[in-house]
């Protein structure tokens, strides 16, 4: 068995930020991962996606965006040389093409077992990420065969979907870039429509991420919020990475020929049923986006920044069908594909210590995982509202070494 201070499972920006921190107070560790730096960048996202932040905001410790677009948004194969250059450059102890398959306590640490050996350490950082698993519905269980049902990390590119409709589920960030994609490509496209957050691309000529940033909103931190857990679960913006600074928003969809429904509520034999909730979504929606604009306004005012942007303004409320249509029935081959755009969850299947409760969630406070000298990062609102950027991981990272420096002090004691 080999040993050593500290197993980081995962090498994505979680990952090699924490390893960054360790590095700086001499914290000896290793980084397993199951592919390649960045791995789940390489084999869980769509062609054509790109990053919702702007270049700018790609800061890690210690390293930052130096190309000659700030304003821009990354792709794919960009993210992916951004992280591998992180990990040269500060030369991340990573193990490739390891999967750890297990992690179990052992006297005052911990056995992490891989493919390949055995690890004694005395705290282990969990970075394997948020999204390992797609969230699906059992309603998917009962849909007929001749309909292909994809999640969001299955899904690729238009060309891989059978020729007909396609029903796309979940209307965050994920759901309208896929249903925009799709649409462009001709096919039949609706989109069921849940909890939502609307938000523009940019405003008074500003990236909304940048105001979130400005204002301090993305680092409003886990104990300053009053129901977190609620908070957690909130879905993502509803933006895209684009140049063109436009709304990827339900109005926008419908004027591209996309279909709106409410939330699937059920199926009756080859029925699908949605819920009458869509206009109360959407208002709600609505309502929300004005109350993050009135919170810009205010501070663009405090901060004496009126001559320097745009008037202030407001959209025009979400435009939905008087009666939105509440059923789609499977049989009669207009929907070949459903893709369940309905969020991911982490896979914590190869932990085997006592942390994980019955929803699959890790028991930690701010990081701090319910074990000694264990810790987790890259989870939604971990530390702060921004923990699952690239641009929160150095900061939870921080925070969180700090701590473990802490507590390996006191057991050497």
């Amino acid at each position: 068995m080999r040993h050593i201070t500290t197993a980081i499972i995962g090498a994505g920006q979680s990952g090699l930020a924490m390893s960054r921190h360790l590095s700086a107070r001499s914290i000896d560790h290793v980084l397993f991962e199951r592919g390649e730096v960045a791995n789940s960048w390489r084999k869980e996202r769509w062609d054509s996606l790109t990053l919702l932040t702007p270049n700018w905001q790609s800061r890690m410790p210690g390293y930052s965006y130096q190309g000659d677009d700030p304003d821009g948004y990354r792709t794919m194969p960009e993210v992916i040389r951004f992280l591998n250059e992180y990990a040269r450059k500060t030369r991340a102890p990573v193990l490739g093409n390891t999967t750890v398959t297990s992690v179990r306590q052992y006297h005052d640490g911990y056995v992490v077992t891989t493919n390949d050996e055995q690890w004694y350490c005395r705290s282990v950082v969990l970075a394997s990420g948020a999204c390992n698993v797609a969230n699906v519905p059992k309603i998917a269980q009962e849909l007929p065969t001749q309909v292909k049902s994809l999640t969001s990390l299955e899904y690729k590119n238009p060309e891989q979907l059978e020729e007909g409709g396609v029903l796309v589920v979940g209307a965050s960030a994920t759901g309208v870039q896929l249903a925009h994609e799709i649409r462009k490509s001709g096919r039949p496209t609706i989109l069921s429509v849940g909890e939502h957050v609307r938000a523009p691309r940019a405003y008074r000529g500003r990236d909304i991420k940048w105001w979130m940033d400005a204002t301090g909103l993305l680092d409003l931190r886990f104990d300053k919020i009053e129901d977190l857990s609620r908070a957690r679960d909130v879905p993502s913006l509803q933006i895209a990475g684009s140049h063109l600074h436009g709304m990827l928003d339900l109005n926008t969809l419908s004027k591209a020929g996309v279909q709106l429904v409410s939330r699937l509520a059920g199926i009756n034999n080859t029925k699908l049923q949605f819920s009458g909730s869509l206009g109360n979504l959407c208002a709600l929606a609505d309502l929300k986006m004005n109350r993050l604009l009135d919170q810009i306004d205010e501070w663009a005012g405090q901060n004496a920044l009126e001559s320097e942007i745009d008037a202030p303004h407001r959209y025009a409320p979400t435009r939905i069908d008087a009666n939105p249509r509440l059923d789609v029935d499977l049989a009669n081959g207009g929907i070949k594909t459903i893709i369940w755009a309905t969020g991911y969850r982490p896979d914590y299947s190869w932990l085997d210590v006592p942390v994980v409760d019955r929803k699959g969630r890790i028991r930690h406070t701010g990081g701090v995982v319910d074990a000694p000298g264990m810790y987790v990062m890259g989870l939604p609102y971990l530390r702060r509202r921004k923990s699952t950027l690239i641009d929160g991981a150095g900061d939870d990272a921080h925070d969180l070494a700090q701590h473990m420096h802490l507590h390996l002090d006191k057991a050497a004691a």
